[in-house]
């Protein structure tokens, strides 16, 4: 007799129902069979994990400048418009 257990693995639906979706798409029968997959071979070190980076969007240097001194000017407090409701607000971006 096989000795087992269960492993539960609070997450949302709709984690869930995605990661279902994707196993199905993968050819596996279900998401518990791709769960003992990945575990089997965590367990024999034979699992790889790559993870995508996310694209970096760089400024143009120009742009970089002008984005740079518009923070310097907020930590000095220059160059700001405090307003005292919508309607004051919308009539000096009007102006």
């Amino acid at each position: 007799m096989v000795n087992r257990v269960i492993l539960q693995v609070p997450m949302t639906r709709e984690l869930k129902e995605s990661a279902e979706s994707v196993a199905l798409d993968y050819g596996f029968s279900s998401l518990q069979e791709t769960i003992r997959l990945i575990l089997n071979k965590l367990a024999k070190r034979e699992l790889t994990v790559s993870v995508r980076e996310e694209k970096v969007v760089r400024l143009s240097a120009k742009n970089e400048k002008r984005y740079l001194k518009l923070v310097e000017d907020i930590k000095k407090g220059r160059n700001i418009v405090y307003t005292k409701n919508s309607t004051d607000f919308l009539k000096k971006l009007r102006s």
